[in-house]
């Protein structure tokens, strides 16, 4: 028995390592910890306790002399009318409030996947916050659709920054060329496994990753690697615009934008 269990776990050992991804480790599945229900305290309240002592009648005052006839209704056999115009007009105004309130947005669903790397329908409704340096990649990645008068629609990320497209590149199948010293000027979108995608003004179906020649996952938007422009300075910058003919910032299909007047100088890579 000894030795089968040992075979067992070696080979469970082995079939783990198998299914792990050169750009990324296996995802947790989702649902290992349950919510136990947290306990509630009811508390009994007593009984009130006669203060003559029990089996004795409380004493009544007044018990010899008449009712007075003329002697106002007690509070509690006045006529409940004002209790149910207030209830109502309460309810009035929590259905006044609730008409005028806007509906909540939906929560984005997972729209595609790819083998460890979730695409959503749509934007987080949580706040994500992007990663400083363009260099680290991140499990949680933003992708916007940005209107620009000069180039039309294009791509950034959470932070706003541009995203390029390599015409040297190939997207059927997705391929990336761009290493070494070109990805040094052109560092490339990664995301870590397991990921999460949330495109905006994006086709998620059209969303996905590459792995590249250095072992990592290059985000893609219909199958064309995307990369940032190590001289973008700060968001909104399109100063790989148009560079040597080949680098773009990429449309939210895939495409290439305009190109801007007078962008087509050398840039510092291939």
């Amino acid at each position: 028995m000894i030795k089968r269990s040992r075979t067992i776990y070696v080979a469970a050992m082995l079939a783990g390592l198998a299914s792990v991804a050169a750009c990324g480790s296996q995802e947790t599945p989702a649902g290992t910890a349950a919510d136990l229900p947290v306990p509630v305290a009811v508390q009994e309240s007593e009984a009130p306790v006669n203060p003559q002592g029990p089996g004795e009648l409380p004493e009544l005052a007044g018990a010899d002399e008449p009712p007075a006839v003329d002697e106002p209704p007690a509070v509690d056999e006045l006529p409940a009318t004002a209790a149910p115009t207030a209830s109502a007009d309460a309810q009035a105004d929590v259905q006044e409030e609730e008409q005028a309130a806007p509906e909540p947005a939906a929560s984005p669903t997972v729209a595609k996947k790819q083998r460890w790397v979730k695409i959503f329908s749509g934007p987080s409704q949580k706040d994500i916050t992007p990663p400083k340096s363009r260099l680290t990649g991140s499990n949680v990645v933003e992708l916007n659709a940005t209107e620009n008068q000069q180039i039309g629609t294009y791509v950034t990320d959470g932070a706003g920054r541009t995203l390029y497209r390599f015409d040297n590149d190939s997207n059927k199948p997705p391929k990336s060329v761009c290493n070494g010293d070109c990805a040094t000027a052109w560092p490339p979108l990664l995301i870590k496994s397991p990921g999460k995608i949330f495109p905006q003004g994006i086709d998620p179906k059209i969303v996905g990753y590459v792995e590249r020649a250095d072992g990592h996952c290059q985000v893609t938007i219909n199958g064309w690697p995307v990369y940032y422009f190590v001289a973008d300075a700060k968001a909104g910058d399109l100063n790989g615009q148009g560079l040597n003919g080949k680098w773009f910032a990429i449309k939210p299909d895939g495409g290439k934008t305009a190109a801007i007047p007078g962008s087509l100088s050398p840039g510092t890579t291939k």
